[in-house]
């Protein structure tokens, strides 16, 4: 009978969402064929799955940071596999988290065997939460923001961040929470279709996020030198303009983002940046899925007439990171980052940009797993963002270390 097969998660059974663990399976026979499992329920009931077969070495052990994937939902020595090829049952999920005061339980199994029904030999769950200990989560309704505060634990000053999500609207807390949970005072804030803030607003007031900088700055625990802002997709090009015609403004990311003002007017003190022009007669539609892609509705940004909605960054004297998936199937992100960092370039700024091989238009913090294709909450249709799965989750996880290093050394 021999010792019975241990299934572990190192150091602990419990951890933050971004950080990798080691997984070991201890007590099999040598060279004994096994599969793993994990399984995670989300909050609306979703069900994602992976598996990977691996053979146990020489003593009975499996230490997935060294044995190699033999097949299943990916290949070869993968430490983290299990976590990123997390796919959904239902097909176009996307696994993100809404409550945040609660953590994603991944049931970790293993199976006797290479085939559909082995027998299970031991099983373990995995913890992983959005909010590090004694990281305190506020919802902000003062004068008309949206937003959540999240504070980490102890005095500080600690850096101030507002963190901004894209055209899908709502109020997005779980990179915000990590961040937090990382040493920084990070301000979620919500710009569309949530609350009383409608869908699709007619335009947008620079005067509504210089008012999140306000508050954020006020607050006691924030650094006095100067606030950070990092925005996905249509959040990122929000990022830039903030950097652009607000003070106070350090330091700003843009993942997979324009260099444009996208889809809706942007208002400031005496002027209105217009939209990009674009063409929907442009939109492809694929028959059988009726997966749309919106890579090519939007004007040639080389042509002089879309000008006038370019974000002028080169007037910022904000620090700058781009961060662009060359597999963005949404659009041409990355065509835009270049666009920024030449005229950032050409009058003398400091810029970082890193474009990824295989990585789609959702970058998110790591092991949240690729999702190519899911429902756009404002427009209700499927959307293809592109990405290939190993790629993408290399991709997420160092544009992860390069944020944090980037917000750590400007502010």
């Amino acid at each position: 009978a021999g010792m019975a097969v241990r299934l572990s998660v190192l150091p602990s059974l419990r951890c933050l969402f971004d950080e990798p663990v080691q997984i070991r399976v201890a007590g099999l026979q040598p060279q004994q064929a096994v599969t793993l499992r994990a399984s995670l329920v989300d909050e609306s009931g979703e069900v994602f799955q992976s598996h990977a077969l691996y053979r146990a070495g020489s003593s009975g052990e499996l230490d997935l940071s060294r044995s190699p994937a033999l097949g299943g939902s990916y290949l070869g020595v993968e430490p983290m596999g299990l976590l990123w090829a997390l796919r959904s049952k239902t097909p176009y999920k996307r696994l993100a988290k809404r409550n945040v005061l609660t953590p994603f339980c991944v049931d970790l199994e293993v199976y006797e065997g290479h085939g559909d029904t082995g027998h299970l030999l031991g099983k373990c769950t995995n913890e992983r939460w959005f909010l590090g200990e004694g990281v305190k989560r506020i919802s902000v309704r003062e004068g008309r923001l949206r937003a959540t505060l999240f504070l980490p634990p102890g005095p500080g000053p600690f850096p101030g961040l507002i963190d901004l999500y894209g055209s899908g609207g709502g109020l997005i807390e779980y990179r915000a929470s990590l961040l937090a949970s990382r040493g920084f005072v990070t301000l979620a804030l919500a710009y569309m279709s949530f609350e009383d803030i409608p869908a699709m607003p007619k335009i947008l007031e620079l005067s509504y996020f210089e008012e999140a900088v306000n508050f954020l700055r006020k607050q006691q625990q924030v650094k006095d030198t100067g606030i950070g802002v990092l925005g996905l997709s249509k959040g990122g090009d929000l990022a830039l303009s903030m950097a652009t015609f607000l003070p106070g403004i350090k330091a700003a990311v843009s993942i997979s983002g324009s260099s444009f003002n996208s889809f809706i007017p942007l208002k400031g003190d005496g002027f209105t940046i217009p939209v990009h022009p674009y063409d929907l007669g442009r939109v492809k539609i694929s028959d059988e899925s009726r997966i749309v892609d919106f890579s090519d509705v939007l004007d040639d940004h080389m042509d002089p007439a879309t000008w006038d909605c370019r974000i002028p960054v080169e007037r910022s004297l904000a620090k700058f990171l781009f961060l662009s998936g060359l597999d963005d199937m949404n659009w041409k992100s990355d065509l835009y980052c270049q666009d920024a960092v030449q005229r950032l370039r050409q009058h003398g700024r400091e810029v970082e940009f890193y474009s990824y091989a295989g990585a789609g238009h959702l970058l998110e913090p790591p092991y949240l797993p690729l999702c190519k294709v899911s429902i756009h909450r404002v427009l209700g249709m499927l959307v293809h963002w592109g990405g290939q799965w190993r790629e993408h989750a290399k991709a997420q996880e160092d544009a992860w270390r390069r944020i944090q290093a980037f917000f750590w050394q400007h502010l």
